[in-house]
């Protein structure tokens, strides 16, 4: 099976001073790098994702702003696809199941962000489009949520989310995993 990596989102508005800034993004974009570090150095493809909202009520992620850039850590390299989406899922209304298939990749190894949503998302879709997923759980971050009156902790929403898809949408995996140290 063909690897590639799918970088979802790691950027700008989820780090200090953005328009949302998510926990953990830090240690989270940094194990995202080390990875996408092994996939250059080994050669093997790499798709990166980038949101742009569209939605008029948006919030983050608009169009011209510092915010909607990706981070630096993770820039796509000269030949790197970029798709540009405008839902959580990856795949809705863009090119980039083509790509993939184009490559040849049938396994995706995927970090980013939000866990919640548009990594979970990208794998579901990903996966109901027959492709293989690991997950890199520690490449990946969130926010806190309320639900009902009741405030869910990040660690926790993205403990329940990684665990939702380990249970058959992908394979959890760490960084170290990948990068192989």
């Amino acid at each position: 099976m063909a690897r590639g990596l799918l970088l979802i989102d790691i950027q700008n508005d989820y780090f200090a001073g953005g328009a949302m800034t998510l926990s953990g993004i830090e240690q989270a974009a940094d194990n995202a790098a080390a990875v996408l570090g092994a996939f250059r150095a080994s050669g093997e493809p790499v798709f990166h994702v980038q949101h742009v909202s569209v939605r008029p009520d948006a919030g983050f992620m608009l169009p011209g702003t510092p915010g909607v850039e990706i981070n630096e850590r993770v820039l796509p390299a000269p030949g790197e696809s970029l798709t540009r989406k405008h839902y959580p899922n990856a795949f809705r209304d863009t090119e980039l199941a083509t790509a993939l298939r184009d490559a040849g990749v049938d396994n995706l190894v995927i970090v980013g962000a939000m866990s919640h949503m548009c990594v979970d998302a990208s794998t579901r879709a990903a996966f109901d489009l027959g492709f293989s997923c690991h997950v890199v759980s520690d490449a990946c971050a969130t926010r806190d949520l309320s639900h009902g009156g009741r405030d869910v902790a990040a660690d926790d929403v993205h403990a329940a989310f990684m665990a939702a898809l380990g249970g058959v949408y992908a394979t959890l995996v760490a960084s170290r995993d990948i990068i192989g140290s």
